[in-house]
C-alpha cells in the first residue's frame, strides 16, 4: 500500500507458541508454562489489589522492585521491571539499536531477537551455535551495538558458561543482554557480572518459575545510567496494579517457587530417561524444556499424531532442528502420558532385559503395559 515503513513490510513477524483452540482440553507442553500453580499468597494479593482498579498502578512498579532488591540484593535504583521480559528485550533494542546497527545473537534462540531488530532497521548478524550448542566466540564483532544470549538458550536449554560471557563483555563496545527466563531451573545465574562489566543487562521473567505466564511480569538489572535510559523508551504505566501485586507476593514466597523448582527439576530427570529409552538423544538442559532429536522416525509425524492425541509439543520446521522436538516440563503424569503416546506412534518395542525401573518406580507402569501390548 505504500504507507507503511519499508522495515515493517519486509518482516515477517514474531510467531508465538501454538494455543490450543478454545473450549479443548490439551496437554500443553509447547510453551514452557509452568505445571503447578502460583504462590496462594498471589491469589490473595490480586483480590485486595481489585479494589483499586481504578487508580493507575506506579509508574516504576515501586513495590516490586523493592521486593526484587531485597531478595537479590540489588539497588532498587538497577532494577526496572516491564510487562514481561518481552517489554523489556523491546525497550533494549529502542534504546540501543539505531537503524543500520549491528545487532548479534547465536542460533538457534529465541526468535523475538531477530524480530525486535527487524522493526528497528538493525543489521542482524546470526550465527550458528556448534553442534553441541557451546558458543562459537569468532562471531563477537567489537562494533555490536548488543548481543543478546539467552542463557539457558531456548529451544536447546542449554548454558554458557560466565567466563565465557565475561570476555564477551569486555570485547563489544555495545551492550550483552544475558537473557535469563529460565535461569531458576539452572545450576547458577550470571549476576555476578553486573559487578565487573558496565554494560552487562540481566532480564529475568516471573512467567516460569514463578507460574505467572498469564500476570506477564519480568525485571532487568543493570548499572544505573543503563536503567534511567531504558525508562525513557518504556510505557508510562507499562506494568499493571495486579501484575505488581501478584509479582510482589510470588517473590514473597521464594519457598513456593524453590518447591516447584525441586518437583520440575526430578520431572525433567524423568522424561530424559524416558526419551532415551524411546531412542531419543536429548541436549544437557538447565531449563523447564529439553530439546529432544530422533532420528529413525520422523519429528514432525510425532508432533502432529501428538496433536491428534491432544497433546501439544513444538516441532521446529528448520532445517538444522529438523529432527527435534521440544518438549516442556509437565508434571510426572503428564510426562506418563507423553511417553506412552510417543512408545506407541514409533511402534517401540519394550527391552527384554530388565530394565532400571528400580530408579524410577513412576515408569514401571508404562513397560509392562508397553511389553503386554507389543507380546500380544
Amino acid at each position: 500500500m505504500g504507507i507503511f515503513r519499508s522495515d515493517i513490510e519486509k518482516m515477517k513477524g514474531y510467531t508465538p507458541g501454538e494455543q490450543p483452540p478454545p473450549g479443548t482440553e490439551y496437554l500443553k507442553l509447547n510453551t514452557n508454562e509452568n505445571p503447578y500453580p502460583p504462590s496462594p499468597r498471589v491469589k490473595e494479593a490480586i483480590l485486595e489489589e481489585m479494589e483499586r482498579l481504578r487508580l493507575y498502578p506506579e509508574p516504576m512498579a515501586d513495590r516490586l522492585r523493592e521486593r526484587i532488591s531485597e531478595i537479590y540484593q540489588v539497588p532498587a535504583e538497577n532494577i526496572l521491571a516491564g510487562n514481561g521480559s518481552d517489554e523489556l528485550l523491546t525497550m533494549v533494542t529502542r534504546t540501543f539499536a539505531d537503524k543500520g546497527d549491528l545487532v548479534v545473537f547465536p542460533t538457534p534462540t529465541y526468535t523475538l531477537y531477530k524480530t525486535l531488530c527487524e522493526i528497528q532497521g538493525a543489521r542482524c548478524y546470526q550465527v550458528p551455535f556448534r553442534e553441541d550448542f557451546s558458543l562459537n566466540e569468532d562471531f563477537i564483532s567489537q562494533k555490536a551495538k548488543i548481543v543478546f544470549i539467552a542463557n539457558p538458550n531456548s529451544p536447546s536449554g542449554t548454558v554458557v558458561a560466565e567466563d565465557v560471557l565475561a570476555r564477551i563483555a569486555s570485547r563489544i563496545s555495545g551492550v550483552l543482554v544475558i537473557d535469563e527466563a529460565y535461569v531458576d531451573f539452572a545450576r547458577k545465574n550470571c549476576q555476578g557480572l553486573l559487578a565487573k562489566h558496565k554494560n552487562v543487562i540481566i532480564l529475568r521473567t516471573l512467567s516460569k518459575s514463578f507460574s505467572l505466564a498469564g500476570l506477564r511480569v519480568g525485571y532487568a538489572l543493570a548499572e544505573k545510567t543503563i536503567i534511567e535510559n531504558l525508562h525513557k523508551v518504556k510505557d508510562s504505566y507499562n506494568v499493571s496494579r495486579l501484575s505488581i501485586a501478584g509479582g510482589a507476593a510470588a517473590l514473597g514466597d521464594i519457598a513456593w517457587m524453590r518447591e516447584n523448582m525441586k518437583k520440575i527439576i526430578a520431572s525433567r530427570r524423568r522424561l530424559v530417561w524416558g526419551l532415551k529409552e524411546l531412542g531419543f538423544s536429548i541436549y544437557p538442559s538447565e531449563s523447564n524444556f529439553v530439546l529432544a532429536r530422533i532420528e529413525f522416525y520422523p519429528a514432525e509425524q510425532i508432533y502432529r499424531q501428538l496433536k491428534r492425541r491432544k497433546i501439544l509439543v513444538r516441532y521446529y520446521d528448520t532445517p538444522v532442528l529438523k529432527d527435534c522436538l521440544r518438549i516442556s516440563i509437565g508434571t510426572d503424569q503428564d510426562i506418563k502420558r507423553l511417553i506412552v503416546e510417543i512408545a506407541e506412534i514409533t511402534g517401540w518395542k519394550s527391552p527384554q532385559q530388565k530394565v532400571e525401573c528400580a530408579k524410577l518406580k513412576e515408569f514401571e507402569n508404562i513397560y509392562h503395559s508397553q511389553k503386554r501390548k507389543t507380546e500380544g
